[in-house]
């Protein structure tokens, strides 16, 4: 009878963070599965062989190492500052996953002290984050909070030891190669400017009077549902664009336009061809969709 495969070590880093991440991975329903190949050496939560004194005291080697929250040099855990703390681990793993925004780009800490906090590999869209020298090894998993079944897909991945292709962000394509708006159930309004004007509405586009940003935001959010059920958009609220390195935009629920057509064209979408099917879809009142808006605000 075959042996059982060893599991894999794993060892999960917290920098400033507000734990948004980990309750996220513990709504995984198949995390109970998940915890079958994978052994924390340290997790903030969950079982594990180790507390953090012992983790900075002993500094051991895993084969993933997972860092949730935005970095900041000499931030401390243990009273080891964090540029020591990190680097040390990272060079003893052989996989590391940042998961969530912050960690990937230093979301919204960053806005607190944009000079002194980042993410491990990019600060922003900037390239310049304290493990740069080991991006090869980087994979980021940006999103506030980042999709438990994305960080179930990436450690199923590493198990399995299938390649994972990556955009220039080093997010999976698998997760990030399609837009927020390709899934969306509301694009025939997108198409027909048919706007709704208030949140929790099932129907009409929330892109121009609610500022979605949708068309703008790499994620699948509306593949992969939360929870197996729902989506932001799905429940009547815009996409605010959490996986991005620009999140979070001010400004953020509005979508600023000049004479009624968006500053900013749609991602893939020439402005001479918005324009021309905006005109197009101005020009015609779809009565089917009308009435709907109509019933759902009543």
């Amino acid at each position: 009878m075959p042996s059982k495969p060893a599991k894999l070590r794993v060892i999960w880093l917290q920098g400033i963070t507000c734990n948004g991440n980990t309750h996220s991975f513990l709504n995984d329903p198949d995390l109970e599965r998940l915890l079958d190949s994978v052994a924390f050496i340290h997790h903030p939560i969950l079982p594990c062989t180790k507390t953090l004194k012992e983790l900075v005291k002993k500094l051991p080697k895993s084969d993933i190492l997972i860092f949730e929250g935005a970095y900041r040099a000499d931030f401390e855990r243990v009273g080891v500052a964090m540029e020591t703390l990190l680097s040390a681990l990272a060079s003893k793993t052989k996989h590391i996953i940042a998961l969530g925004s912050c960690a990937s780009f230093g979301g919204i800490f960053k806005e607190f002290s944009p000079e002194h906090i980042s993410g491990i590999l990019f600060d922003k869209e900037e390239e310049r984050g304290p493990l740069k020298m080991m991006r090869e090894k980087i994979i980021l998993l940006s999103g506030c909070p980042a999709h438990p079944k994305w960080l179930s897909f990436v450690i199923e991945m590493i198990v399995a030891g299938k390649r994972i292709l990556v955009d220039e962000y080093r997010r999976p394509k698998e997760l990030y190669g399609y837009l927020v708006h390709n899934g969306c159930l509301r694009n025939e309004y997108f198409e027909w400017k048919v706007d709704s004007d208030t949140f929790g509405t099932k129907e009409g586009c929330l892109f121009y009077a609610q500022g979605c940003q949708g068309p703008y935001t790499h994620g699948s959010c509306n593949k992969i549902l939360w929870n197996e059920v729902s989506s932001k958009t799905r429940a009547g609220t815009p996409c605010v664009g959490c996986t991005e390195p620009t999140f979070p935009k001010r400004d953020l629920f509005s979508t600023k336009t000049y004479m009624s057509i968006p500053a900013e064209m749609p991602l893939g979408i020439p402005k001479r061809s918005y324009l021309a099917l905006a005109g197009a879809a101005k020009s015609f009142h779809i009565k089917r969709l009308e009435e709907r808006l109509i019933d759902d605000n009543a």
